[in-house]
């Protein structure tokens, strides 16, 4: 309704432009005019269209064309380019397919054929290098439905069906039919092999660290085998096996000792059944960092409470790390020979002790209670006061996801029994993180009840309230075990404790690299604001230990850090330094590239899985000689049609500069005119 409406005041626009037009050429070559000579009849036509011309170019009138555009359906081919294309020796026979479907006229015709690769990701095909480290079929087809939403058509999988990161595909939602061809060995062998090895990255001298490994065995007879970890040519843990076609899979736990300091290499095996074909999947090689660092941490108490012993339990729940309880009153030693001081229920004594912490800038904790004397507290300058009552109150916990000192999990905070401390209002006038807040009676205050804070290379921490010991009970309760309460103290007394100095340069890479993956490291480099400096030159000089083959090269500014891809490196242990231009700042760090290929670990095609995408999506499964057919049966399917789209579409007379032109000229020629026969 109101574009007709538009539509009738355009046309009343174009006919009010063109009466207007007439009127004028009219006032000017025949209103009192005297000169009747018929070169008057071509200028009023001349003047009268250049002027029509200029209010077409005013009023601006839009033009709508309607174009047809005949679409044909997609066809996304989707070739597996990882190295188990290779390992299958079917690299030949994938190129040979992708070419015979474009040389394919018929196919040509009837589907908009587009080509992509398919590995660690999904990428339009360029080459076929069969050279990715990983496959990932579900980021793949999801991909491929995106740039293809709502358009009819199907996708072709050339793919051996093995994944190995990511969602299954099996159970994928697919928009379009699916037709995968099966590279690959579709014979079933008998198969043992290390499908997961789970280990904690660092462990703490003369600590056990646990390893757990997840076994597993493809076959119909029973078998029996021997599992190994080996450290340094020596075996440091063995187990005889027995799988059978219903027992087919093994977890097996080994508690390892922590001897040496540093970074130690490990290498799990399983040994090679009878008639079995791939071997490459039977071992596994992992790392361990053994850190050498004992903890000492004084806890001093104004009063004998069941959260002293608790303390201790959690806090030496880590075999590094060492308590000593002293009551305020018998202390006599020195502050400097501890890495942490807790403070439980301070008063009036703890004097001599905080102005020690002050000077010495050492780390310490202060736990609150309804004995802490807080008068004398507030006068000490900490940071913190809390203007409180002589009234004990009830103070439940709630958790603060927006915590950044440190990652701590929410362990069920919020179900814990409420802390007791001296009802007040909390103030903390330095800069500080809150891990807890304050809840009364189910009313969160906003008040902090569990906060740290770091200034001038001084940590501190504050827990306003006492009543641990039954937190740790709750916990128990929770999870049948007190490892999750034992390892939030620990992971707080970590931080604490810690006395390191920031870095300006930190770099992060991992210790073991699988052959042919893609290697990243790294790096973030501050200024001495300790803020990110993204105008820095970082470099990196990898040296292959065995070779002595030494390179360097430049990291790339990645967002908000510094990056380097390595890619095609050989096996062996290397050694890297990180530098910065003009500065005399380096960092150093090792890792390893073994031999294990998790592309070569699958023995045959997963035909099954396969399949079942196929029959889900309403495509069919196809096998790597069956392309023909394949091509075939696509060709006949009525299903895949071309449609014919209209499209509107909008134009307005001021894009059109012909008319601009045409305006010049017909003004042009009227001046000629009047020219030539005298009337200028």
């Amino acid at each position: 309704m109101i574009t007709n409406l538009l539509e009738t005041t355009t046309i009343l626009y174009i006919i009010l432009a063109l009466l207007l037009s007439i009127s004028v050429a009219f006032f000017q070559y025949f209103h009192k005019n005297k000169d009747t000579r018929k070169i008057n009849v071509l200028l009023f036509f001349l003047r009268t269209l250049s002027l029509f011309l200029v209010g077409i170019l005013l009023v601006n009138p839009t033009i709508k064309n309607t174009i047809l555009e005949n679409k044909k359906p997609v066809l996304a081919v989707l070739v597996d380019n990882s190295l188990s294309t290779k390992f299958f020796k079917a690299d030949k026979k994938v190129t040979e397919i992708v070419a015979k479907i474009k040389s394919n006229k018929q196919l040509q015709n009837k589907f908009e054929v587009t080509y992509f690769t398919l590995g660690t990701s999904l990428q339009v095909l360029d080459s076929l290098t069969f050279n990715d480290a990983q496959t990932n079929i579900f980021d793949a087809i999801t991909s491929a439905n995106e740039v293809y939403k709502n358009e009819n058509g199907a996708i072709v999988l050339l793919s051996d069906g093995n994944q190995t990161f990511r969602f299954d595909y099996e159970f994928l939602a697919s928009e379009k039919a699916i037709y995968p061809m099966v590279i690959g060995d579709t014979t079933q062998y008998v198969d043992v092999k290390i499908n997961q090895l789970n280990v904690n990255k660092y462990s703490y001298i003369k600590n056990k660290f646990p390893v757990e490994t997840m076994l597993f065995y493809k076959g119909k007879e029973q078998v029996n085998t021997q599992f190994s970890i080996y450290h340094k040519g020596k075996t440091v843990f063995s187990k005889k096996v027995t799988f059978t076609s219903v027992d087919n899979s093994k977890t097996i736990t080994a508690n390892l000792s922590s001897v040496k300091e540093g970074l130690q290499y490990y290498t799990a095996s399983i040994k090679k059944i009878a008639n079995e074909k791939n071997t490459k999947n039977n071992r596994k090689t992992f790392s361990v960092e053994v850190i050498n660092e004992q903890t000492k941490v004084l806890l001093l108490s104004s009063v004998l409470h069941p959260d002293l012993g608790v303390l201790k339990k959690s806090i030496e729940s880590n075999k590094q790390r060492t308590v000593e309880i002293k009551l305020i009153d018998d202390f006599k030693g020195k502050l400097n020979k501890y890495q942490l001081i807790v403070l439980f229920n301070p008063n009036r004594s703890f004097n001599t002790v905080l102005q020690k912490i002050k000077q010495q800038n050492s780390n310490y904790f202060i736990i609150s209670g309804v004995k802490t004397d807080w008068n004398f507290l507030n006068n000490q300058q900490l940071g913190f006061s809390k203007n409180s009552i002589n009234q004990t109150e009830n103070y439940e916990a709630v958790y603060n996801d927006g915590f950044l000192t440190f990652y701590q999990k929410n362990i069920g905070f919020s179900q814990f029994p409420p802390l007791k401390d001296l009802y007040g209002e909390v103030s903390i006038s330095k800069p500080h993180q809150i891990l807890l807040y304050q809840q009364i009676n189910g009313i969160n205050t906003e008040q902090p009840l569990l906060a740290t804070a770091e200034l001038n290379g001084q940590k501190s921490a504050i827990l306003f309230g006492s009543g641990l010991w039954q937190w740790r009970a709750a916990s128990f309760l929770q999870h049948n075990s007190f490892e999750e309460f034992d390892a939030f103290i620990s992971n707080f007394i970590q931080y604490l404790a810690s006395t390191k100095k920031r870095k300006r340069l930190s770099v992060s890479s991992k210790n073991l690299y699988p052959a042919n993956s893609k290697i990243t490291i790294t790096a973030f480099y501050v200024d001495k604001n300790y803020q990110f400096d993204a105008r820095a030159s970082l470099w990196l000089q990898l040296t292959n230990d065995a070779t002595k083959e030494t390179k360097k090269i430049p990291f790339s500014l990645v967002q908000n850090s510094y990056q380097i891809e390595l890619e095609n490196e050989s096996s062996g242990n290397y050694s890297f330094k990180v530098s910065v231009d003009n500065q005399q700042i380096k960092r150093y760090g090792k890792f390893k590239i073994t031999d294990f290929k998790v592309e070569e670990q699958f023995v045959n095609a997963n035909h099954q899985k396969l399949k079942k995408l196929a029959d889900k999506t309403g495509g069919k499964r196809y096998f790597i000689h069956q392309e023909d057919e394949f091509i075939k049966n696509l060709l006949e399917d009525t299903s895949y049609y071309t449609t014919q789209k209209s499209t509107i579409k909008e134009e307005s007379i001021i894009q059109w500069k012909w008319l601009l032109f045409l305006i010049i000229g017909l003004l042009s020629a009227e001046w000629f005119i009047r020219k030539y026969y005298g009337k200028i």
